[in-house]
């Protein structure tokens, strides 16, 4: 059996030895998602998709919450909309893919694969908001949207992929900056309270902000290997989209103005961030919240016994299932115990419940913990109270280990030599001093292939010189190679 589970094991590559390798490994074998015969798009298999539904169905319990509603825009967009706004034109354009032919005829106005719906919704948005008792406008969208990528990773860059788009129209200034940040917090909150991500909220630079806002915000993950995903953003959009589609309202002194408008949204690179920052060298390790699976049972006896394991394993299936824990059971009599414990483990399922004969004449089972490999004794009578209190303890472990991490992969830089240096020699985060400039900006792109992640909130240091010009800082950002 021992050289059964090795040879298991060996089927995944190591981080250390290739970590794109072990990503791929990973996501194959733990039979999460398989290639389309489209290049850059994939197929969800039952377990990617369903760590997506739980991702879904949270957010949109908080959207709701906020006082957004659901609504569902076309996946067509003519053309004249994106010529409407010319930043956001240019920002896309390289990735739009366009119909141009249907039903056997040439179409007299080419219509782009949604990219995004900020000029569908500003075009519906005109025709609905007439006056101020129509605002705020809220509504939200459950999508999946085309952007025709040259290098693509499943979950993380791939053509197609699913997301929501929040967009929103608001009187003023205020309540649109308002709802941009109450947003971001939203995104926060969850990608660290569900997802056990520990991220870095900021404002984006100019150069990296979304195509046609006038404010972009996002919050920013480290994965394993050092490189940062941008999680979620949120985006000002002032009045830009409101003047390129005349989205006017009557205000309290009946004057016609024009609206301020934001969008913002998460998508299914959360599942490639969630994979790459708590998965490990035997596979996946799933936050509790969102894995398909919270507990595995696994009885195990010899042949003699067998029957009443499983009969008392089934019993403790329901009792688990009732209290709405999402369990399994694996009481299949051809395979070994020691393989399903490595299966089980590679799926990521944050909890394992071994329970044998002798446990059954003592009314106990043992739980295994993912994260930390701790076996657990506990009575039957109170499984339901410790399986709990073990999910939250798994959830809390894993966020500590990420933040950990973060910590000892981020580096406080001053120039651009010690920058270089940290990230040839180091993987992760650097904090550094920027003048403001495009110019300078650039440069540090072109020397160490990272970009400005954001311009935090709470830098851990307040830099006061320009990592390359050595001019005065006006901000403290987060450079890093990102996906």
């Amino acid at each position: 059996m021992a050289n059964e589970d090795k040879q298991f094991v060996t089927e995944i590559t190591p981080q250390g030895e290739d970590f794109s390798r072990w990503y791929i490994d990973v996501i194959k074998k733990a039979d999460l998602m398989d290639y389309s015969p489209v290049r850059g798009c994939i197929v969800f298999k039952p377990d990617g998709y369903e760590i997506w539904e739980h991702i879904q169905q949270e957010l949109d319990r908080r959207f709701k919450e906020t006082g957004h509603r659901n609504a569902y825009f076309p996946l067509f967009i003519p053309e004249s909309f994106f010529q409407k706004e010319k930043e956001h034109v240019e920002g896309f354009n390289p990735e739009l893919p366009w119909v141009t032919e249907a039903a056997g005829e040439k179409l007299e106005e080419r219509l782009a694969i949604r990219p995004t719906s900020e000029t569908m919704f500003g075009h519906m948005y005109a025709k609905w908001i007439q006056s101020y008792r129509d605002l705020p406008m809220l509504i939200n969208q459950w999508a999946n949207v085309v952007r025709w990528e040259k290098r693509t990773l499943p979950f993380l860059r791939t053509s197609e992929f699913l997301w929501q788009e929040g967009h929103t129209a608001h009187e003023n200034e205020q309540d649109a900056r308002e709802e941009t940040m109450r947003m971001l917090e939203v995104y926060r909150d969850f990608v660290e309270n569900y997802l056990a991500i520990p991220v870095i909220t900021g404002q984006k630079t100019p150069s990296e902000r979304f195509a046609g806002a006038v404010d972009t915000y996002s919050i920013e993950a480290m994965m394993k290997d050092g490189r940062a995903v941008q999680a979620g953003t949120s985006h000002y959009l002032g009045t830009k989209f409101a003047a390129a589609f005349d989205i006017q309202y009557l205000n309290r002194d009946n004057i016609q103005e024009y609206v301020h408008t934001t969008s913002w949204g998460v998508s299914t690179r959360l599942i490639g961030s969630l994979i790459m920052v708590h998965g490990d060298d035997r596979g996946l390790a799933l936050p509790p919240k969102v894995a398909p699976k919270q507990v595995m049972i696994i009885p195990i006896g010899p042949p003699k016994t067998r029957d009443a394991v499983v009969g008392r394993s089934d019993e403790l299936f329901a009792e688990l299932k009732k209290a709405g824990i999402r369990v399994g059971i694996d009481d299949r009599a051809d395979v070994r115990p020691g393989w399903k414990f490595n299966e089980y483990e590679m799926r990521g399922v944050p909890i394992r419940l071994e329970i044998g004969p002798r446990d059954m004449d003592n009314g106990v089972c043992v739980l295994v913990s993912r994260i930390s490999g701790e076996k657990k004794i506990v009575q039957q009578d109170n499984l339901v109270e410790e399986v709990q209190a073990m999910l939250e303890q798994v959830h809390n472990e894993m966020f500590e280990r990420a933040k950990a991490f973060r910590e000892d992969h981020f580096y406080s830089v001053d120039t651009l030599d010690e920058m270089k240096a940290s990230i040839e020699e180091k993987r992760g985060f650097t904090l550094a001093g920027w003048c403001g400039s495009d110019a300078c900006e650039r440069h540090v792109k072109d020397e160490t292939g990272a970009t400005s992640r954001n311009i935090p909130f709470e830098p851990a240091v307040k830099k006061t010189t320009c990592l390359v010009c050595g001019e005065k800082a006006a901000h403290t950002v987060v450079f890093a190679r990102a996906y």
